[in-house]
């Protein structure tokens, strides 16, 4: 028995494919265009009877009704393709925050509190010169506080207060080009 639904299923599978494809084409066009030209013409020797009517208004329901389902079936199935393709970029790219992979599945207050993390990734990267700097919420914390806590050593020991010869960490910052030192502020 299950063999026979899942040929069942693999028979409708294609059939709906097939459909699906054909009825996008320019061919699926020209004909439904002929039908509303047939029925046009028709109308003269039904004397635009109420039936007359009724014929191409139960054919564009029926039509329309089985077309959702395969327009809504074709949608799935690209957006899942999608979807996996993103998971394998998300999971294969060094840096990136793996609980993005089946983000689809998650609530809508689970996808709020994502994009409010993000939105606090977002206002960091704005600080850096280049929104490629970070890649998850944790590494942007960790770059940010490597960052900070660089400054402080930076703004210690280049105090006018402090009478000691800078360090060499000190010394290879200022003789950093200028663009790399404002990756530091």
């Amino acid at each position: 028995m299950g063999k026979k639904r899942r040929g069942f299923g693999q028979q409708l599978e294609r059939f709906s494919s097939a459909v699906t494809g054909w009825t996008g084409s320019t061919s699926a066009f020209a004909v439904a265009c002929g039908v509303i030209l047939v029925w046009l013409v028709s109308g003269p020797f039904f004397h635009y009877s109420d039936t007359w009517q009724l014929v191409i208004n139960t054919g564009t329901t029926i039509v329309t009704f089985l077309m959702v389902f395969l327009i809504q079936r074709a949608q799935n199935k690209g957006s899942l393709a999608v979807q996996l393709k993103l998971n394998e970029l998300v999971a294969a790219m060094n840096g990136a925050s793996n609980r993005l992979i089946d983000v689809e599945d998650l609530t809508e207050d689970e996808l709020k509190t994502l994009h409010r993390y993000y939105s606090r990734l977002v206002a960091m990267a704005r600080k850096d010169t280049s929104l490629t700097q970070s890649h998850s919420i944790e590494e942007a914390q960790q770059r940010h506080a490597r960052k900070s806590g660089l400054l402080a050593v930076l703004q210690r020991e280049s105090s006018p207060e402090r009478n000691s010869p800078p360090t060499a960490l000190t010394a290879a910052v200022h003789s950093c080009p200028p663009s790399k030192t404002t990756l530091l502020t």
